[in-house]
């Protein structure tokens, strides 16, 4: 393939691919936000809209009429009419495959409260689903707001691709390091029977059957083992340093009850948060094995 831009040894290609993605790349979260009435029932003009944005910047965030609504099946329909079908099921999700991520939530499924994604504490740079097996990966994801918290919350989101070419411009071999198969190790996780899951190598930058980028990316330090070689420390490193650094296309913001996240499992954060009486923070969490569907082309 002549124009593959993510063939370390096409330097054409990648340069021409890379103006483009910087030209169209957004710079305000203003630029991705996309007005809903109900994301169940999209219009085509609504539909259009949001696969627009995330062919250009592998996401969108809606705001919607459905403040306060409850209805799991908002996030599900929506992720249908996306193209998003195969929803990833495991343990912490409800039966649904839907994981209503709240303290409140955690406080009742005693399980859940282990993991910070259920809790008000912080959780730093990230990808969804990076302890997954490679024929479980999540490439999609709705992420939908019922309730916010009484404060904070906040997300910070960068497109994973723009994290590419920040760190093939420093150096390629850094790309190299972080594409090895066992780059990146979860470690297994232990119940009281034993193994629960078993330990999980995979790269940090992959490509997918379509040729489309993938990244799989925790920025934790505890629970993960990096491949000890001096490339790939120097390569995590410098993306650890390059995440740490706000960027031109760092889209900040808080989501509000009927607002939401639909994305090609782009990189994102959450700020800590505070909840009250009155406001509970509550979202609903849809991964999907497949990404937003793309742009239909126009017939020849």
């Amino acid at each position: 393939m002549t124009d593959f831009p993510f063939d370390l040894d096409n330097a054409a290609a990648y340069a021409a691919w890379r103006e483009r993605k910087l030209d169209s790349a957004p710079r305000r979260i203003e630029d991705i936000v996309v007005a809903l009435d109900d994301p169940r029932r999209l219009t085509p003009g609504e539909l259009d809209a949001l696969l627009q944005r995330c062919a250009t910047a592998n996401m969108a965030i809606y705001a919607s009429t459905t403040a306060g609504n409850p209805d799991k099946e908002i996030p599900r329909r929506l992720g249908a009419q996306l193209g998003l079908h195969s929803l990833d099921s495991h343990w912490l999700t409800d039966d649904d495959a839907i994981s209503p991520i709240s303290v409140r939530g955690a406080e009742e499924r005693g399980e859940r409260k282990e993991f910070i994604p259920y809790t008000d504490k912080p959780i730093r740079w990230h990808t969804d689903g990076y302890y997954n097996l490679p024929e479980r990966t999540v490439r999609g994801m709705v992420l939908h707001c019922v309730q916010r918290a009484e404060s904070g919350g906040e997300n910070q989101l960068l497109d994973h691709e723009l994290a590419y070419i920040l760190l093939r411009d420093e150096n390629p071999d850094h790309i190299r390091a972080l594409s090895q198969p066992d780059a990146m190790t979860i470690p297994p996780r232990m119940d009281e029977t034993g193994i629960a899951r078993a330990a999980q190598p995979g790269p940090v930058f992959s490509i997918d059957a379509q040729g489309y980028l993938h990244m799989r990316y925790t920025a934790r330090s505890i629970s993960i083992e990096w491949r000890g070689d001096a490339a790939t420390q120097a390569a995590v490193a410098a993306l650890s340093r390059i995440l740490a650094t706000p960027t031109p296309w760092t889209l900040h913001g808080s989501m509000e009850p009927g607002m939401g996240l639909v994305c090609n499992n782009v990189l994102h954060d959450r700020a800590v948060f505070v909840d009250s009486p009155q406001h509970q923070r509550l979202l609903y969490r849809a991964r999907y094995h497949e990404r937003v569907a793309p742009v239909p082309r126009e017939p020849a």
